[in-house]
């Protein structure tokens, strides 16, 4: 056995004196895996031991690796490398490793493999990507263990991400010689299109950077395979931080392109299994600015963004212009970007560098595990940073600004994939397999042989561990990264299979803290102001005190004549119903400062009863009065008499039809639909301070589910009888009677009550937003028409009792009917009217002594001699008249006498 002695000495923990440990087995975990025999005709490389010191040991400690050496120009065929075990075995042991001798290459037949990579367009992954499928091609065509007659060998053409350009391509690969066993394109559009096309050619495809979900479709897509996992793989990754972070609404803006779209139909119906809302959803082809100023009038604060790097520029140029980025706002984007994307020159747009490092600051990417963070050795004997060292070697341009510098290891280990299916389709070099040669586009056997062969697919990349699923599409963890200065940090890991979440708590927020999903809104009452609440009130109760003092004096004095002569008992019910409409001053002024929701009902119909009830028997006892007014002294002459009677008990009955429609309007009302408090939204405020919230004012509402219909009804009627009583009021301002000696008094309160009612009710009802408002015209109405009702009712009796001494009972009171009358306007119109009637007696008297004399001045007159011509006619009739004489006739007009003579 030939020993290469590498690296430095082994802890002396594992040495061992020879046969220490004889009988243990292979599998003796504790004490590590046992040394195992190598090839025939090789050797075993021991890192860290000598010759003695492998004599010495029988078992080597976990995680060291072995690995096999061949003599002369033999070579390794099968697992290079082994490595120990947790549970004591080596990997790899069910696939033996033996020396064969090398094949010359000019002696190995030719596979060719036809490829697309994007070097330009919108995801320009073929810079790196085209390099690594190079590199793979060497490392495999460098194992003699792995289809040692064949050599792979690579066509290749520029998509530019494009499907049109593509489709050239395409059929430039096909229709031209040599025969291509197998076809990788990179981008999702471009693989949607050449997998369409591929089945009709019996070919398999094999993708390194298409990610749209719609690949997935087995029916559509029959021999498509991927090492770039599905994009749909991001989208419980995503939901994930969402629950992590408590955000339950988002917003997305993508481009309109099919892996876009679908991977958007996924994230839709996963976010709705999981309680979280998509509020807002945008698209654009080619400009995102209309898009984005959506977002921001939408107040989108969470927003996946789902676009090529190229549209990726652009659209941050807008956030930065419309100011959708900072501590408000986190955006969600795919992580296959170049790691300086936001840097890199684009005359498209119009933000300098540091604008675009500023929009796109704190931003999140998910991305797919595509480097095996284990940094363990792949089938390449590599391991994943050894990668990415020999990688960057190759570029012409520095990583950061090579597209498709992070697909790399997907491109490389696609390579062995196919690779690793070709040979077991070939068999490895023994004569059991196909001959890869024979294949041809009307070949299905070899299709089938290499389908199998690629589903079973299960190898150690660079990239990880190689697997697909049933769809063809690799699986793989979830990185988590955050941008944070500028530079891309890890942040966690996503491994949705087992839904375990690596979180290593190095995330940073602008604001200290992640965003909420939303403006903040504060639901805040408007109140009613408690200064304008407690003047009204205090109003209010004057007003009350005013009405029973009135209604006290009104009682107290109900004996004395002019009182009597007044209607005492309806001014009584003026009095109350003014103190009852005050009262509702109170509940009208209750809001959710004072009471809770559940007594909001009770104050809301108090409102309704005490007004309602007011004004029917604080007007509707005035109305009383100038109604019978009007209806007796408007009567015609022949119905004189009824002025002489006047029979309260119509009177209380015309006030109780009043109150009685009000009473059964209300308890309808209430029964049918009561009135229960509402909620009335205001847009938003901002609040002055820099805080992200919003205030949305609310106020409360009485209302019911008709509420306009019964205002209809309410104030129709209400109205009608207002505007009557002012007709009433008029017709009547100028007649006098003793039965209701303040009529007139009565008419200057009802002018007062309808004009304040008819103004205020619609007014209030404009204002019903804006709360004090409302209640101040409301209440103040009430307040100054109950004021000027008791006022205008009331305080000229108490004068006028006060100032002339009217305190006598109405037995003493008539001895004083002289002086009582002649200060009475009622008893003055009727002295006149008696005055009147013994003026027309004298006057009928005159006038029949009158044409008496007139009758014995024609007999003298007959008797008198003639007279001459030129004596003047005596103007007397020929006779003298002196004082005394009687006129030729009387007029009457009025109370005084006219003497007319002739």
């Amino acid at each position: 056995m030939l020993l290469l002695l590498l690296l430095p000495l082994l802890p002396p923990l594992f040495l061992r004196p020879p046969g220490a440990s004889g009988a243990q087995t292979p599998n003796a975990t504790s004490e590590g895996c046992q040394i195992i025999h190598p090839p025939w005709e090789g050797g075993i490389r021991y890192r860290g031991l000598t010759r003695d010191q492998v004599k010495a040991i029988n078992f080597l400690p976990v995680d060291y690796e072995i690995e096999y050496v061949c003599r002369g120009e033999r070579e390794v065929v099968g697992p290079k490398v082994r490595k120990c075990l947790a549970n004591g075995s080596w990997t790899d042991m069910d696939t033996p490793s033996r020396c064969v001798n090398r094949t010359p290459h000019s002696e190995r037949r030719a596979v060719y493999i036809g490829a697309l990579f994007p070097m330009s367009g919108g995801w320009p992954g073929g810079q790196a990507c085209q390099p690594a499928v190079e590199m793979a091609l060497e490392d495999v065509n460098s194992r003699r263990d792995i289809l040692p007659d064949y050599e792979l060998k690579l066509i290749h053409h520029d998509s530019k991400c494009d499907p049109g350009q593509a489709t050239k391509y395409l059929y430039e690969l096909l229709y031209n010689d040599p025969i291509k066993i197998i076809l990788m394109p990179g981008c999702s559009s471009v693989s949607t299109l050449v997998a369409e096309a591929a089945r009709m050619w019996n070919l398999i495809v094999l993708s390194y950077g298409s990610s749209s979900p719609a690949l997935s479709n087995r029916q559509r897509f029959p021999t498509f395979f991927r090492t770039h996992p599905s994009a749909t793989l991001h989208n419980p990754t995503r939901v994930k931080l969402f629950e992590k972070w408590g955000w339950r609404r988002i917003a997305t803006i993508q481009q309109t392109t099919e892996v876009f779209t679908s991977t958007l139909d996924d994230l839709e119906e996963r976010v709705k299994e999981a309680g979280i809302e998509i509020t807002f959803r945008q698209s654009f082809f080619s400009d995102p600015a209309v898009p984005v100023k959506n977002l921001k009038r939408q107040d989108a604060r969470i927003i996946v963004g789902l676009f090529y790097e190229t549209e990726a520029r652009k659209v941050f140029c807008e956030v930065y212009k419309e100011r959708l980025f900072g501590k408000k706002y986190v955006w969600f984007l795919i992580g296959w970007y170049a790691d300086n994307w936001f840097k890199i020159y684009d005359p498209s747009i119009n933000c300098t560098v540091d604008e675009m490092t500023e929009a796109v600051e704190g931003h999140i990417t998910t991305e797919i595990v595509m480097l095996n963070p284990a940094n363990t050795r792949s089938i390449s004997n590599m391991t994943s940073q050894e990668f990415v060292e020999k990688l960057t070697k190759r570029l012409k341009r520095h990583p950061e600004e090579t597209g498709g510098f992070q697909e790399a290891p997907l491109a490389y280990d696609a390579i062995w994939a196919l690779a690793l299916a070709l040979n077991k389709t070939s068999g490895g070099g023994g004569h059991s397999g196909v001959r890869l040669e024979d294949f041809n586009y009307n070949n299905q056997t070899i299709t089938d042989q290499i389908y199998r062969a690629m589903n079973s697919s299960s190898f150690e990349g660079v990239s990880g561990h190689v697997v697909f699923d049933a769809s063809g599409s690799r699986m793989a963890w979830t990185l988590i990264e955050q941008l944070q200065g500028g530079s891309y940090k890890k942040i966690g890991y996503y491994d949705s299979t087992k839904d375990d979440l690596s979180w290593s708590k190095t995330d940073k927020w602008i604001g200290g803290a992640p965003p909420a999903d939303q403006t903040l809104v504060i639901k805040t009452f408007r109140f009613m102001s408690q200064k304008l609440f407690i003047s009204v009130s205090v109003l209010s109760s004057l007003g009350i005190v005013l009405a029973v003092v009135c209604l006290s004096f009104n009682i107290y004095n109900s004996h004395v004549r002019y009182i009597q002569n007044s209607q005492p008992n309806l001014n009584n019910l003026t009095a109350v119903g003014c103190s009852l409409a005050l009262a509702a001053v109170f509940p009208l002024g209750l809001d959710g400062y004072h009471i809770g929701r559940s007594q909001f009902p009770f104050v809301c119909q108090a409102r309704l009863w005490l007004l309602g009830l007011g004004f029917s028997l604080g007007y509707g006892s005035m109305f009383t009065k100038i109604w019978w007014v009007h209806t007796v002294f408007t009567k015609k002459e022949e119905k004189k008499e009824w002025r002489k009677t006047l029979e309260p008990w119509k009177l209380y009955a015309t006030v109780g039809l009043l109150v009685g429609m009000d009473v059964l309007t209300l308890a309808i009302w209430q029964i049918v639909d009561p009135l229960h408090r509402t909620i009335e939204t205001f847009a938003k405020e901002e609040p002055k301070e820099d805080i992200d919230v919003s205030i949305l004012p609310q106020l409360e509402h009485c209302s019911s589910r008709k509420m306009n219909t019964w205002l209809g009804i309410f104030y129709g009627y209400k109205g009608l009888l207002l505007l009557l009583g002012i007709f009433l009021a008029y017709e009547t301002k100028s007649v006098s009677t003793e039965k209701i000696n303040d009529h007139r008094a009565v008419g200057m309160a009802i002018y007062n009550v309808a004009v304040l009612c008819l103004i205020t009710a619609p007014v209030t009802m404009i204002l019903s937003s804006q709360q004090d408002a409302a209640f101040a015209f409301a209440s103040l109405a009430i307040v100054f028409s109950s004021y000027i009702t008791l006022v205008v009712l009331f305080v000229p009796k108490m004068r006028r009792l006060i100032t002339r001494g009217e305190w006598q009972s109405e037995a003493q009171d008539t001895m004083k009917t002289g002086s009582s009358t002649n200060n009475n306007e009622e008893e003055k119109s009727r002295l006149l009217e008696k005055e009147n009637r013994e003026l027309e007696k004298i006057i009928a008297e005159k006038e029949e002594r009158v044409s008496e004399l007139r009758h014995q001045l024609r007999s003298r007159q007959q008797l008198r001699p003639r007279r001459h011509p030129s004596t003047p006619p005596d103007p007397s009739g020929g006779l003298p008249r002196g004082p005394h004489e009687p006129p030729d006739r009387l007029s009457c007009d009025g109370s005084r006498v006219h003497l007319l003579y002739k």
